[in-house]
């Protein structure tokens, strides 16, 4: 295999990686930020109804 190619392919799964570990962090940020709100609002309405 060529050195350019080799090279090439180990930035791109380096750059994969990085990615992946991103979207997971962000998207179990934005679910505790979704279940923070849930319950919040579940807070409020049973405020509102008494």
């Amino acid at each position: 295999m060529n050195e350019k190619q080799y090279n090439t392919i180990g930035i791109t799964g380096a750059g994969s990686l990085i990615i992946g570990i991103l979207t997971v962090v962000f998207g179990i940020a934005a679910g505790t930020l979704m279940i923070i709100n849930g319950v919040r609002l579940l807070g409020v309405r049973e405020k509102m109804l008494i």
